[in-house]
């Protein structure tokens, strides 16, 4: 399972939220969260679930097809 940054940042784009919004909410450090979308990491299948949890968004929404 890979995360789309892409996807996740156009759900962020969507939601109006800041990376540090989505840090706080999600509870995935702001460090992590900026790895992610800049494709230098990609997240354990439970850390993408807390993402999309707290976007209010289905995982399916997040990954790669």
């Amino acid at each position: 399972m890979k995360l789309n940054r892409n996807k996740l940042l156009l759900a962020m784009a969507n939601a109006c939220i800041t990376i540090g919004e989505l840090a706080e909410k999600s509870g995935v450090s702001r460090t992590a969260l900026t790895k992610f979308t800049a494709g230098k990491s990609n997240p354990k299948p439970a850390t993408i679930g807390k993402i999309a949890k707290a976007l209010g968004i289905k995982v399916q929404d997040l990954i790669e097809d």
